[in-house]
This record gives structure tokens, sequence and C-alpha cells, in this order.
């Protein structure tokens, strides 16, 4: 009896396979928990081994770029010369920079067509052949003497001349943007104007001015630059210089100081004297020699023309002098409006006040006073500046002036 019990009692015997089932559940859930983490874990090494592997080849390709700039730092020099003559397809007749002419001979696999007399080369520095030809390059002083923006400053900011406003205009602005008006009548339009007055009225910011002003190329050197140590150099500068205003024509070329390079011509001068020499004669040759300017226009300033060769001034180069002296009661005025329009100002100051005491003020002077009236203002923590601030300015230049005069350092120059 007991037996039959037994087997016909079910929790007994089901109760044990329920348990293993269970158990290989769980086992089958952690394998597959721990698969994909494996898996995942694998993905992320490959994609970390790309990277690396990209990263190893940036640096290997860094790594040879350097090794090459090594290389190329620690060989030798060359020397840059020119072509003088061409003897044969071996022989070459160059000049090097010092001026030196030597017979060398040149690679063969170089163009034979680009070894032409006036070709600039590099030489090797031991045996002086030809190594490679170089290309033709402006000098870098003349390519950075463009100005590529426009300054801020336009005819609107001076006060005082505007007869010589009307005369540039009519000089360099007028024959660039209405050429036929001049052939209307037959006649070719000025080449260049020479301003010309004392120091501090407005040379140089009447040139800005017109750069502001015209949509042309602008090119701006001071004279000093053109002034070269070694022969022909500031006579290949002058000519480069006029060679790219004629490559960005329409254009205008402004040289400052201009009396540098355009002193008179004397029959005792030293070398370097000889040299500035030949600099005007390159000059004088550009203003009015075989190459016409055509859409070319000069701008120079200095103030010493009474040192100015005649050759320089005569028509033709410098059609028209332009002074610009100081500035009379009218002009004080409007260069005073300009300076002081935008200045917080006390009821009891009056510009005709101002414009009295200011007799021969150069337009210069003129802004250094009121800078100075603002000063003295911001210094006593005010929020405007009234006629005493002005007073104690007019007196403070006025002293600079004349002690720049007798030669002497004023007691207050750096307070």
């Amino acid at each position: 009896m007991s037996s039959d019990s037994d087997t016909l009692n079910p929790g007994n015997g089901d109760s044990l396979p329920a348990r293993e089932e269970d158990g290989i559940d769980r086992q089958l859930s952690r394998l597959e928990k721990d698969y994909r983490e494996l898996t995942e874990k694998a993905q992320n090494l490959l994609t970390e081994r790309v990277y690396l592997e990209n990263e190893v080849s940036q640096q290997k390709k860094k790594v040879s770029r350097l090794e090459e700039e090594i290389r190329m730092l620690r060989s030798p020099p060359h020397i840059v010369g020119h072509v003088q003559d061409r003897i044969s397809d071996e022989k070459i007749v160059v000049r090097s920079s010092n001026g030196t002419v030597f017979l060398v001979s040149a690679n063969q696999r170089i163009d034979q067509d680009l070894l032409k007399p006036g070709a600039r080369v590099a030489l090797n520095q031991d045996t002086l052949s030809v190594i490679e030809v170089l290309h033709d390059a402006w000098d870098p002083l003349v390519t950075g003497a463009e100005m590529v923006e426009k300054p801020d400053i336009s005819y609107s900011d001076m006060g005082g001349i505007d007869e010589q406003i009307r005369l540039v205009k009519e000089s360099i602005e007028l024959p660039l943007s209405s050429p036929e008006s001049f052939t209307r009548f037959g006649i070719k339009p000025p080449k260049g104007v020479l301003l010309v007055g004392p120091p501090g009225c407005g040379k140089t910011m009447l040139a800005k001015a017109v750069a502001s002003s015209t949509d042309c190329s602008f090119i701006r050197l001071v004279g000093s630059e053109l002034a070269q140590k070694y022969i022909g150099e500031g006579g290949r500068m002058v000519r480069e210089l006029f060679d790219l205003a004629r490559e960005k024509a329409p254009s205008i070329v402004f040289i400052d100081e201009i009396d540098a390079i355009g002193a008179k011509r004397l029959d005792t001068a030293t070398s370097g004297d000889r040299e500035v020499q030949r600099t005007l004669m390159q000059l004088l040759a550009e203003l009015d020699g075989f190459d016409a300017l055509d859409d070319v226009k000069l701008i120079s300033a200095t103030n010493r023309p009474d040192i100015l060769d005649e050759a320089l001034l005569r028509p033709g180069r410098f059609d028209r002098i332009i002074e610009i002296p100081l500035p009379n009661e009218e002009g004080r005025t409007a260069i005073l409006n300009i300076h002081m329009g935008k200045m917080p100002k006390a009821k009891d100051l009056s510009v005709a006040k101002i414009v009295s005491k200011t007799k021969g003020f150069s337009g210069a002077d003129l802004k250094a006073t009121c800078v100075e009236a603002a000063m003295v203002a911001i210094r006593a923590k005010r929020k405007s500046v009234n006629a005493k601030d002005f007073r104690t300015a007019i007196e403070r230049i006025s002293e600079k002036k004349e002690n720049s005069t007798r030669g002497d350092a004023p007691e207050n120059l750096f307070h």
C-alpha cells in the first residue's frame, strides 16, 4: 500500500526538476549578460585600436615632416645671384649678391629656357654652381607698402584746408574717376602733387583722406626707406615700387618725407650721397621716362621744399605743388570744432576766445591743446572741460613750442 501511495503523490516527484530548470535559467541569463559585456568591451577595444593606429600614423607623418625641416635647416645656405650671360648649356656667367661675376656650371635638370639673362638663381655656397632658378619677387618692403585696410579719416575730419582738398581732388581723384574729361580737351592729367608746409599742418593726414575716399590701390612709403646701403638697391626699390603700382592700377603712390632722397645734387658728395642721388635719378625716370604712368598717381610730402632738386619740381613730374600753411583764424575755428565736437563742454567755454589765443598753432598743436585740456579736466575729476582747462592747455603747448624752437626740453614735457 505504501508504494502505491508514493507513486500517486505528484508533489514529491516534480519538485526536483523545477528547481534544476530555475538554476539553468539563471546560469543562461548570467552567461548572456557576460557575453554582452564582453562583446561591448571587445567593440570598445577595437574602436580604441583604430583610434590609436590613426594617432600613430599622424605622429609618424609629423615626425617625418619635422625630420625634413631639420634636414633643410642643417643644409648650407645658398647664394642668391643673377644670370649675366649664357655661354653654353653647361656654362653660365652669373653675378652674385655682392657684385662679383663668376663663370659657373648649371644643374642639367634645370629647364634651360629659364636660364635667361636677368634670371634670379640660387648658387651653391662652395662651387657657386647654379642649383635652381628662383621666381622673381619684389622686395618685402615694397610689397608691404600696399595699404590693405583703409584709414578711418575723411575730408570732413580736416578743417581750414578746403582749397587744398579741392586741388588734390582735381589732380589725383578726377583723372582716375573721369579720364575722359581730360581726353576731351586733349591734355594729359597731372602725374602727381607735392604737399609742402610746416610740420603738423595735415600733409600726411590729407594723404590718408585720399586713401580713404578712393577705391584705388594705395601704396605708401617713407623716403628714408628708399635710401639703401648697397649700390643700386635704392634705385631697384623705386623701380619695383612703380612696377607694383602699375600692376595694381589704378593706384596712388604716397612718398612721405621725400626730401630724404630728393635733395639737390651736389658736386662734392660722399659715396652715400651719390647712392641717394642714384635713387633720385631712378625716381625722376619713373615719373617722366619712357614707361607711362597712366593710371598711377604720385603724392609726396615734405616740410623742406627749399632743399629739393629742381628736376623733381619741374612740370611733368610734380605738376602741382600744394602748400598747406599754418591755419588762419577761420581754419583754427574749423579744426577746433572738429576736435571739440564730441567733447563735453562747460557753458562758459567759447571757441572764439580759444582761437584768438592760439595764433601760430598748427593743426597738430590744436589737437594737442584739446587733448591736454581734456586731461586737465579728467585729472580734476570733472565731467566737462571749461575755459580754465583750455587756458592751462594753451600755456603748456605754447611753452613746449617755445622750448622746442630754442632747442631746450620743457620742464613739464613728461607731466
